[in-house]
């Protein structure tokens, strides 16, 4: 008769067998396992093998404890019939009860048994003082000692890398990343959370991947990208469901319930924090019930449910004074004031608002959500100087938050944290008569990072943004500019020619987005929109061209300086009516005028947008650098057919001794970094192209590998990414990029498109041609030789690429916007210093 059966066979195994195998499942992740085995195999042996019964019933404990059940790790902690029989199992021991304790905030007794186990490890050298160093450090953050807890998993670190604990290093690598993120280091937080999750990832430590993952979604919150954050949530959400890791599931449960308010689903962010707080309660963790009150607080203060926000802002503030956490006490009080300013309690407001302000444990967040909290009340209040005063405040606030972030992922997205601070202020600037003014502001909230990367903000925001000039920006680049802002209640529109500046209300943001995103959709659809006369390109048309139509004449050089999903929108393909009265016929605005996009007035300022292409120099002195008609690297990128007649016709534009051309094996990333590519003054990519909207800097160029025999499905080293390119400074006049995509696929607030062609722009390239969508191979062939050809008659770009364009409209199969409208003319910074 044959016996089947799984870890219940074990009457041949050891129990040291079992007990590997069982540690090793705690290790991976699967603490169901581990507990159900150790569990067993405590009530297998207690009798006949106490020694390692003990053994099974520390490991049971130490599952239970990484569930989130600490009172219950305790409980079986308690009821084991034998105490430890070395100091090992003694350590480990206190280790658990010093971390079950503290997370349940019973922190007199924590901090005894932590007493006794440093005692002991000062003595014995156990490889187990390691987990005391965690544990501590893990005492220390529930105290809200937050220094004192990064210097003990610090410490931790080092005792793991000098005993070769592995887990010991993954578990220091995550909480570093937590004691970052307490201390609203988020680019930092994410560098510990990418270490956590490769070293996790290579141990096989599924459990700490799953926290890693979930501690990156917390950060890309914190920095503002909720598109990026809620995936992450949702993903570690999922793995530490499955693995039946309760705190990990209600920690990324309120992670997505933020990403949702910061949208406006009031409604699923109230669901998932009522879900978590239950969570919570059931394991009776103090942080973690304190975490769903505050975050059920703000919610329900947001929807206006007034009471819910004051009975959870009371429970949460009641938590945080029994643990003496001043930090923690002030989420809640800043709740409290907000509640006084809906209620039209000013004085209460004001004097809630600054004792958050003023607080020395305020962080920044909560320094500049009190200081526009007051700024908003006093500006109810008719006090308009006050108001002015705290808008500003704010604002310093916020940007010196974000002037200590070191990463450039990091700096994109954290703009958009005071995109609500920035259009109150607006709009209070503009509400009291100081339109200039508010242009100023709305201008200083413009391509942050790339206009830091050419030293143009030498002003910090407390004394105001740098002057700015616009009617001097617009009589030197010999056109309108159209500067947009859009606005929660109210958009603007500023038309700025050289003569005069005139400001003009818009609908709220919410119409304009979402007109713009309907057209863009038809734009990229099959149908001509000009034969369905569609009516969302009229509507918008009306709404963002027509307010500004008096100062624009026919054949005009327009500068658009779009503001989020505007982004995304050519406007050249809008339809304007035609100029006869009665006649309902409509055209492309492209027929009217030329167009080009800007990131800023500050960044327009310093090109020469309006001269004259290589007005310094002879045409034949221009030197150009012209990369693709690469190798496919794999099924998912196909040879492009029309690549190598693309080369082709540019090539011919430029003299043999001028122009460096890599194709085929040539055209790789590697190739193009090695070629100086700061010598040249045209630079031309023949490729596919990628967008990658929640990482735009992973945006890039396809080519050829750099290893073509290498059959490898992981090999990337076909990808010139954006984050490489801005690594290499350029002087280029012009940079095109004949590639799907090559604008980006993701406005980011303060920032615009972020993709290939801003990480050109951010290079120090003049100016970047790129595409908004997928081009196709035989049009983008025929648009760009006519392009080059207008360029050798001496037309600048922007002419240049609408004639090209017109001839598609008007004498081609291409006459859908489809064809020609994706590729856009971006200015930059033709005259600042790199940095």
């Amino acid at each position: 008769m044959t016996m089947i059966c799984g870890l219940s066979c074990n009457r041949q195994e050891s129990p040291q067998s079992v007990f590997e195998r069982a540690h090793a499942a705690f290790l991976h992740g699967d603490l169901n396992r581990s507990e159900e085995t150790a569990d067993r195999e405590f009530q297998r042996l207690r009798t006949s093998d106490p020694a390692w019964a003990l053994n099974f019933r520390i490991l049971q404990a130490e599952s239970v404890l990484w569930r989130g059940k600490y009172q219950e790790a305790l409980t079986l902690l308690d009821s084991s019939p034998t105490r430890p029989s070395n100091k090992r199992l003694e350590i480990e021991t206190l280790s658990i009860r010093v971390a079950a304790l503290a997370r349940l905030h019973q922190f007199p007794e924590a901090e005894r048994k932590l007493a006794q186990a440093t005692e002991m490890c000062q003595i014995f050298t156990e490889v187990t003082c390691g987990d005391v160093m965690r544990s501590h450090g893990i005492l220390a953050v529930q105290q809200g000692q937050i220094e004192a807890a990064k210097h003990l998993f610090e410490q931790s670190l080092d005792f793991a890398r000098s005993h070769n604990d592995r887990f010991l290093e993954v578990t220091a690598l995550i909480n570093l990343g937590l004691t970052a993120l307490e201390e609203a280091h988020y680019d930092a937080a994410i560098d510990w959370a990418e270490a956590a999750y490769q070293a996790s990832t290579i141990l096989g430590a599924g459990g700490e991947a799953q926290v890693a993952v979930g501690n990156l979604g917390w950060a890309y919150y914190n920095l503002g990208d909720s598109e990026k954050s809620l995936e992450l949530s949702l993903e570690a959400e999922k793995l530490a469901s499955q693995m039946g890791r309760v705190i990990g599931q209600l920690s990324w449960i309120t992670n997505a319930g933020y990403v949702y308010a910061s949208r406006g689903e009031l409604d699923l962010a109230k669901q998932s924090y009522l879900k978590a707080l239950g969570l919570a309660i059931g394991i009776e963790g103090k942080k973690d019930i304190y975490n769903a009150l505050r975050a059920l607080a703000l919610v329900s203060v947001e929807s206006g449910e007034l009471e819910e926000a004051r009975k959870y802002s009371d429970q949460a503030l009641a938590i945080a004074q029994a643990d003496n956490n001043r930090s923690d006490e002030l989420y809640p009080l800043l709740v409290k004031g907000l509640i006084a300013a809906r209620l039209h309690n000013g004085a209460e407001a004001e004097r809630v608002f600054t004792e958050v302000e003023r607080d020395a444990e305020s962080n920044a967040s909560l320094k500049w959500r009190a200081e526009n909290g007051l700024a908003q009340l006093f500006e109810d209040e008719s006090r308009p100087v006050d108001a002015d005063n705290k808008y500003r405040a704010a604002i310093a606030s916020f940007e010196g938050a974000r002037s200590t972030l070191r990463r450039n992922d990091a700096k994109l997205p954290f703009s958009n944290n005071a995109s609500r601070i920035y259009d109150a202020y607006v709009h209070f600037l503009v509400s009291h008569g100081k339109p200039d003014e508010a242009l100023r502001w709305a201008d200083y909230s413009r391509a942050r990072t790339l206009t830091e990367g050419f030293g143009l903000l030498a002003t910090s925001p407390s004394s105001g943004p740098p002057p700015l000039y616009p009617q001097q920006t617009a009589q030197r680049s010999g056109g309108t500019l159209l500067f947009y802002w859009m606005g929660e209640k109210q958009s603007y529109l500023w038309a700025i020619a050289s003569q005069k500046t005139s400001l003009f209300t818009l609908p709220p943001r919410a119409e304009i987005e979402a007109a713009a995103q309907r057209y863009r959709k038809a734009v990229t659809g099959p149908q001509d929109v000009l034969l369905s006369a569609d009516s969302d390109g009229q509507a918008l048309y009306r709404m963002l061209i027509a307010p500004a139509q008096g100062l624009l004449k026919k054949d005009a050089k327009v500068i658009v300086i779009p503001d989020g999903s505007l982004n995304n929108l050519n406007f050249e393909t809008l339809l304007a009516p035609d100029s006869n009265a009665g006649q309902p016929k409509l055209h492309y605005w492209i027929e009217d005028v030329t167009l080009v996009d800007a990131s800023s007035l500050r960044m327009l300022a310093q090109t020469r947008a309006g001269k004259n292409f290589d007005v310094d120099k002879p045409k034949d002195d221009a030197s150009m650098l012209l990369v693709g008609d690469s190798i496919a690297p794999n099924k998912s990128y196909p040879e492009l057919p029309k690549a190598a007649a693309q080369v082709e016709s540019v090539a011919r534009h430029f003299p043999a001794a001028t122009k460096k051309i890599l194709t085929r094996e040539q055209a790789t990333p590697a190739a193009y970094l090695s070629s100086n590519p700061e010598h040249f003054s045209y630079i031309h990519f023949v490729a596919h192209g990628t967008a990658s909207r929640l990482s735009p800097l992973d945006s890039a160029i396809v080519l050829s590998k750099t290893s073509p025999s290498k059959d490898d499905t992981e090999d990337n080293s076909f990808k010139l990414y954006a984050r490489d390119i801005i690594q290499h400074p350029l002087r280029a006049e012009l940079v095109t990029i004949s590639a799907c995509y090559g604008a980006g696929a993701r406005a980011y607030s303060g920032e615009g498109l972020v993709g290939l062609s801003w990480a050109f722009l951010r290079t120090g390239a003049h100016r970047v041609v790129a595409a908004l969508w997928e081009a196709t191979d035989s049009s983008t062939e025929q648009l760009m030789d006519k392009f080059y050809d207008e360029l050798d008659r001496g037309a600048d770009p922007g002419t240049a690429l609408r004639a090209a364009k017109l001839s598609l409209l008007h004498d081609s199969p291409f006459k859908n916007p489809f064809y020609w409208a994706p590729f856009q003319l971006y200015v930059g910074s033709s005259s600042a210093t790199h940095n």
